[in-house]
């Protein structure tokens, strides 16, 4: 059975390196921001809790992988490809420091693919069939949340 998102061995590679470093506790996030773009975002458990209107699309490197419902309309007609180019990415990603980023490529599901994978799960948002796993963690205001100290440089956060 196809998956809707995996990684490149190159990407899990680098997933590898960053458990090491940080911990086996990651998240990916598909963004779709004004700093980051669409790129695939790697943090810390916790650092970003998933919303109420955003899926669990699989999991790459044991690690859960989660994209807006509205970027899912966008996708779901393909597989993403995860991988890494060299280069200054993501602000957020952890692999920032790396001197890397993760990409998202894609291909279109075949026929019989797409067939499979809708006879798999019910869609979260149509009620159809398909293979994503609604969150089940419901969106939440964090009062006094502290920005991590690694994103103190960014365009997109002040330091108190």
């Amino acid at each position: 059975m196809p998956e809707r998102v995996i990684a490149t061995p190159p990407a899990l590679a680098l997933i590898e390196r960053l458990k090491e470093t940080h911990g086996s506790a990651l998240m990916f996030y598909q963004s779709h921001g004004c700093c980051d773009g669409s790129a695939p975002m790697c943090y810390l458990e916790g650092e970003l809790t998933p919303g109420k209107y955003d899926l669990q699309l699989g999991t790459i490197g044991g690690c859960p992988f989660y994209i807006s419902e509205s970027q899912y309309q966008y996708w779901k007609n393909s597989q993403l490809i995860i991988g890494v180019t060299q280069g200054s990415g993501a602000t957020f990603s952890l692999e920032g420091p790396e001197g890397v980023c993760f990409t998202t490529g894609s291909r279109l599901w075949t026929d019989s693919e797409l067939e499979a994978l809708n006879r798999r799960d019910p869609d979260p948002i149509s009620g159809k069939s398909t293979s994503v796993n609604p969150n089940c963690v419901k969106s939440r205001i964090r009062i006094g949340y502290k920005i991590p100290e690694r994103w103190s440089h960014s365009c997109c956060t002040t330091r108190a």
